[in-house]
């Protein structure tokens, strides 16, 4: 790895330069995952280069990039070749962005250029408006990931553990007849909705607001809905079952229950299989700081925010159990930290930013969003993640 620091967490969200438009139209979901996933995007090509004081600038005179602060580009063309892969960005403007390094001062020549790159996964097989993704991680589960793209408002979303064309597999989850809704817009339409995206090699949330019909960064005057698909970060050591897919059951854009920040109806949960192996997908449970159902910013648990204490912002992991609360925490949700406080959208703010983190979260960018109803822009709390730094830690 190029970096000096790590570059395994990726996201990319609407409002970054040249980002793909999810909308009420067959087929835009799969795009977008298929760059964010498989391909990479934004291509951008560099005028000049150099290193000053541990700090690389590529300058470019064509216009705003699709790079923001704290995304991470992957670099090509450079001379000093050690500068090439992924790089983590600190600063950007509309001409140039900058990242650290140790390699030392002077310019960097050659025919440069970079992009966003992707997550490393592969799409193993397709057909119109249907694909299948898989993580090509080893670490991982490597579970195959059918996404139905074929509805303008909806896809439908699946997990096999084994799969032989696009439509054919074994190990199928969940077990609700054609999969999980992923929402894309609460109506058909061609303009794009607010949507992110963050995950690494081993597995992605996908975060959309469907009545939100603006692609801005500032687009969370409605709840966003969070699914997950990949691995967990299993208590189990060597878990060979811990593929895990969550989406909403029911066909209405304003469904919620399979958030991984809401909601206590776990059928919109479900593991590849239990802890043990034997059989089949499970529904699971989730908790966070005790509560089965509460909404991460939007409750009373720890009282509101800022703390009376200490004005402090309380965060803690999203705990998945290995089926029914009875049968006890299997592990916890990658990158994801919910908070056991209300107020939140009144006194952190509820649009996407990726703020500094304090105390155990110190040197940790974490990227927050308002979360909640996707009707309504009332109610809602703000989820977080870990954007630079590794989750499988």
């Amino acid at each position: 790895m190029a970096s000096i620091v790590d570059t395994s967490v990726k996201h990319a969200y609407s409002s970054m330069t040249g980002a793909s438009v999810i909308n009420g139209t067959a087929g835009s979901l799969n795009a977008a995952l298929r760059a964010f996933l498989v391909t990479g995007w934004g291509t951008k090509a560099v005028d000049s280069a150099a290193i000053t004081n541990g700090v690389c600038r590529l300058t470019f005179a064509s216009g705003k990039s699709a790079a923001e602060i704290h995304a991470v580009i992957a670099l090509s063309g450079a001379s000093p070749a050690a500068l090439n892969g992924e790089q983590r960005v600190t600063a950007v403007a509309s001409g140039w962005v900058e990242f650290k390094t140790d390699l030392p001062d002077g310019p960097v020549t050659g025919s440069l250029s970079f992009k966003m790159p992707s997550l490393g996964w592969e799409e193993v097989f397709s057909k119109t408006n249907v694909s299948v993704f898989r993580p090509v991680d080893p670490r991982g589960t490597r579970p195959f990931i059918r996404i139905d793209d074929s509805n303008a408002l909806f896809a439908r979303v699946q997990m096999y553990e084994s799969m032989t064309d696009v439509d054919t597999g074994t190990g199928i989850a969940p077990a609700l007849a054609g999969g999980y809704y992923w929402h894309k817009r609460s109506a058909a339409s061609a303009t794009g909705v607010f949507w992110m995206l963050i995950g690494d090699s081993r597995g992605f949330y996908y975060v959309p607001v469907p009545y939100e019909a603006s692609s801005a960064a500032s687009a969370a005057s409605y709840g966003a809905v969070a699914n997950y698909v990949g691995d967990i970060n299993s208590y189990r050591s060597g878990d060979a079952w811990c593929g895990c897919l969550t989406g909403s059951t029911g066909s209405s854009y304003a469904a919620r229950e399979g958030c991984v920040f809401q909601g206590g109806d776990p059928n919109g949960r479900t593991l590849m299989r239990a802890s043990h192996g034997i059989g089949s997908a499970v529904i699971y449970d989730k908790v966070a700081f005790g509560s089965t159902s509460a909404t991460s910013g939007a409750n009373s648990l720890m009282g509101a925010f800022p703390s009376r204490a200490d004005n402090g912002l309380r965060l803690v992991d999203v705990l998945v159990m290995d089926g029914a609360i009875a049968a006890g925490p299997r592990g916890t949700m990658p990158g994801a930290y919910f908070c056991p406080q209300n107020d939140l959208v009144a006194g952190f703010g509820g649009n996407l930013k990726i703020s500094p983190g304090t105390g155990a979260f110190v040197n940790q960018a974490v990227l927050s969003l308002a979360i909640g109803n996707p009707s309504s822009t009332t109610g809602n709390g703000v989820a977080f993640w870990a954007a630079n730094t590794n989750w499988r830690q």
